[in-house]
């Protein structure tokens, strides 16, 4: 099946659709979205990238990432790759969104005006093993101190919005 994309402008409004690896090609801005996803322990699931991924495989990263294919509501769409790739659905709730751009050695460019959403799972996991190798759930802390000691562990856009995510959590715990 061919895969489209939504391009964008830089508020999010669609400008048309274009064949996804294409977009990629031409780092053109398109629309996304990321999935974090926490346990009752505040630990957040972190995912290995299939090795077989077209960029950035083998490296940890969010629950999941992926774009809503044309027509698709945006969090309908994260939840139904959350299904694809880990097995579970749950409630998403977004809470904000950014752009980024990532460069990648195979001529590739993600530059993507990424909606994120959080939810909570507490239940059994079932990756799809042609997107997902292994996962685990680790506390933000123990996230964060990785992230320093091992950063060519984690995907590029990992690196771009955990620090989002840990503003974040922080401001929500810090309400309460």
């Amino acid at each position: 099946m061919l895969e489209e994309v939504i391009l964008v402008n830089e508020f999010d409004e669609p400008l048309g659709v274009m064949e996804k690896m294409e977009a990629h090609r031409k780092a053109l801005l398109h629309r996304a979205f990321s999935v974090f996803i926490f346990n009752s322990k505040g630990e957040m699931l972190l995912h290995r990238r299939a090795m077989t991924k077209y960029h950035s495989g083998g490296l940890w990263t969010n629950a999941c990432c992926s774009h809503p294919r044309p027509g698709e509501d945006t969090c309908q769409a994260a939840r139904r790759r959350l299904f694809e790739e880990l097995g579970f659905t749950t409630d998403l709730e977004k809470i904000f969104d950014f752009t980024y751009k990532s460069v990648f050695d195979n001529g590739l460019t993600e530059f993507e005006y990424d909606h994120v959403f959080v939810g909570n799972y507490e239940q059994a996991i079932h990756p799809n093993p042609e997107e997902v190798s292994e996962y685990h759930f680790l506390s933000p802390e123990a996230i964060k101190a990785d992230l320093v000691a091992q950063p060519e562990r984690y995907t590029s856009w990992f690196h771009l919005a955990f620090p989002l995510i840990s503003t974040w959590l922080e401001q929500k715990n810090g309400a309460h």
